[in-house]
């Protein structure tokens, strides 16, 4: 761990609280479709800060580095939870965007029914409060620059399925990074179907006609090469565009990934935008999250980039379920997934990120 000293050798001196440099602080909306939702704001104070959304799953509405929005943000924003928004595409009802979604624990992909139910658009888990059972600050005189925020959230019935996903959403002062460490336990008595999805949801300035898309592996549409207008060989699908009029509306591409990882067996995707002189790096587990899906929307006045880890390649839970992907969760078993993000700034820090 950095030592505070590293911040500034006469800090000591100068400073009386912590959070004059950064740290977490908690509140609540107050206006809006979002009143009444408990909110954190986590400061690296490195120029890299995040809103916590701690009543939709501890997800990430908006994320600015120093005067740059990363995120993109929906036009309805921040919603309070509606836990019964899991109806065909109710979901899109309440997706505000934001630098994180999380989708599933149980589903994610295109709403579907089967003999083992119905299921909406993307799951549950985001339209539920987290409980939190630790925020722990930096402690400058202790030399104690970690800060982090712990709640569990659960996506539960009686009978089954009963998740609790417990997450850890943690930094280091002095460092424009977030480290999410996340725990999905099974808490029923019966196996139970798994999936997970992390919507990373990027926005202007970051994403911007000129930027670059980043990520490697091998890919193809969503919907077919016959369905295809961006994601087809030749084209330049991994350089943001100026919006598009055939996105007004519903209009988008999504390119599904098997991401590569490197010798350590990690993956790397991410934006860098020369302009504003800097890149977003995501960094997860191969192992942990094999796929990626690559989300494009150049609407006009709606105009973002999803780079979203996932178990399994938006396949749903019924095709996954046929094919023999489908994860199941043993009664108290637990699986683990680790992201970091982090703002990269030198040149070559960002060329060997993406090498």
């Amino acid at each position: 761990m950095e030592s505070a000293d590293s911040i500034n050798p006469d800090w000591k001196k100068k400073v009386s609280n912590h959070i004059q440099l950064g740290g977490i602080e908690t509140s609540v909306l107050d206006n809006g479709a979002g009143r009444g939702t408990r909110i954190a704001w986590l400061n690296t104070g490195a120029g890299l800060r995040i809103k916590i959304v701690i009543d939709r799953a501890m997800d990430i509405a908006e994320a600015f580095y120093n005067q740059h929005s990363l995120a993109w943000i929906s036009h309805g924003g921040i919603t309070y939870p509606q836990p019964f928004s899991d109806k065909g595409i109710d979901w899109l009802r309440t997706f505000g965007g934001g630098l994180l979604t999380t989708c599933g624990l149980s589903h994610a992909g295109g709403p579907e029914s089967d003999e083992f139910g119905d299921r909406g658009l993307h799951g549950l888990i985001s339209n539920s409060p987290a409980e939190v059972v630790s925020i722990i600050q930096p402690d400058l005189r202790a030399g104690k620059l970690d800060m982090s925020i712990t709640g569990i959230v659960r996506e539960t019935k009686p009978f089954g399925p009963s998740f609790e996903l417990k997450r850890t959403i943690s930094a280091t002062l002095g460092q424009p990074g977030i480290r999410i460490h996340d725990e999905v336990i099974n808490k029923a008595n019966t196996p139970a179907p798994h999936m997970l999805l992390y919507h990373f949801n990027f926005g202007w300035p970051l994403a911007d006609e000129g930027a670059d898309i980043l990520w490697k592996g091998k890919w193809y549409p969503r919907h077919g090469d016959e369905n295809a207008k961006i994601f087809k060989e030749g084209n330049e699908f991994k350089k943001c565009p100026a919006p598009l009029d055939d996105h007004l509306g519903s209009g988008e591409e999504v390119a599904l990934v098997d991401i590569e990882s490197d010798i350590f067996g990690d993956s790397i995707c991410g934006i860098h935008n020369p302009k504003i002189g800097f890149a977003v790096a995501l960094k997860f587990k191969k192992e942990q999250l094999p796929w990626m899906a690559n989300w494009q929307h150049w609407g006009k006045g709606e105009y973002v980039t999803g780079l979203e880890p996932s178990t399994h390649p938006l396949s749903g839970q019924a095709k996954a379920r046929k094919d023999g992907t489908l994860i199941f969760i043993e009664p108290e078993e637990v699986k683990s997934y680790d992201l970091e993000l982090n703002i990269l700034t030198d040149k070559e820090e960002i060329e060997e990120a993406f090498i």
